[in-house]
């Protein structure tokens, strides 16, 4: 009856997950990380559109994979996504660039949670360098799980109101 139970639970977490797109894109150096992710994030149920390298062996520098999702989530294709090479810099650094754009660079699960609570961070950036597969899963949950503000009501004010007058910094 448990097993039962549980099954429905994830079920239905599934179903509400597959109503939403993440966009995934890596450069050569970085589609093994990337494939342990997009897994992961199939077993949750989501879809995913990959616009990257598919093979360590093909080039697609990350300046132009980094172009390539950020203008699908300026079109609406997704709300979210992930950004793979070497140190999650390189890939931080172009997706920064365009509006509507938050993307964060990070190196724990604790600032994966995080750049989601306080900046609202659309794109996490990871890199193969640094993330083993399992602790990037669980950072991939962190950000997908957390919602703005969440744990930090008190400030969600002032938090608001920063994410708005950091968009209008952009040239």
């Amino acid at each position: 009856m448990k097993k039962a139970v549980v099954g429905m639970a994830l079920a239905a977490a599934c179903t509400c997950a597959a109503k939403e797109t993440i966009l995934v894109a890596a450069d050569p150096f970085a589609v093994g990380l990337k494939n342990a992710v997009v897994k992961h994030l199939e077993e949750r149920g989501f879809a995913v559109k990959d616009l990257g390298a598919t093979d360590a062996n093909k080039d697609k520098p990350y300046f132009e994979s980094a172009v390539e999702v950020c203008r699908a989530l300026q079109k609406g294709e997704a709300k979210r996504a992930f950004l793979f090479c070497g140190t999650g810099m390189g890939m931080n650094m172009i997706a920064n660039r365009f509006k509507g754009v938050r993307a964060a660079v990070v190196e724990s699960v604790f600032a994966a949670k995080m750049c989601r609570a306080i900046n609202d961070a659309n794109v996490l950036c990871m890199g193969q360098m640094i993330w083993g597969d399992m602790m990037a899963n669980a950072a991939a949950d962190a950000f997908l799980d957390t919602k703005f503000t969440e744990t930090l009501e008190p400030l969600a004010t002032f938090l608001e109101d920063a994410r708005k007058k950091v968009e209008a910094i952009r040239d």
